[in-house]
């Protein structure tokens, strides 16, 4: 059974469709996250990358990483509406293996450092029990307005 399920990972990410790159948080503790991402066919990157063999884009990968580490961080804050999480840096990125149409990505983010607006978090995303990408990224809490 899902920790939280699209609506609630709806009520804490801004990110909406096409963007919305989350669709279940299976595990939240205080310094990690489990989420999962089902690839479709019809993700609108598909249509150009690449039409006779689609493939995830590595920067949508990491998108979903982030957006992961998002709920862990927004998770945590009594005023949530009122801020976002801004990706302010990827480090150590790693693509492993090919991510298609029909996989399911199972991302794991864990915490490394925290500070009032600043959080470091480290994560991969596998599918099928292979990792298929790696990185270390922070994030910056800022206010909506």
């Amino acid at each position: 059974m899902p920790v939280m399920d699209i609506q609630a990972i709806r009520d804490i990410l801004p990110h909406r469709y096409p963007m919305l790159l989350v669709d279940r948080i299976e595990e939240l503790e205080p310094d990690r996250i489990v989420g999962i991402k089902n690839v479709t066919v019809n993700e609108p990157f598909f249509i150009g990358h690449f039409p006779d063999f689609p493939v995830m884009p590595g920067v949508m990968i990491v998108e979903s990483m982030a957006q992961v580490a998002g709920v862990l961080v927004l998770s945590t804050i009594p005023d949530r509406h009122t801020k976002l999480v801004l990706l302010a840096s990827v480090d150590e990125a790693k693509f492993r293996k090919p991510v298609r149409p029909g996989d399911q990505l199972r991302i794991e983010m864990k915490l490394l450092k925290r500070k009032a607006t600043i959080a470091k978090m480290s994560g991969t995303a596998s599918v099928n029990g292979d990792v298929v990408a790696e990185a270390v990224m922070m994030c910056k809490l800022a206010d909506r307005n």
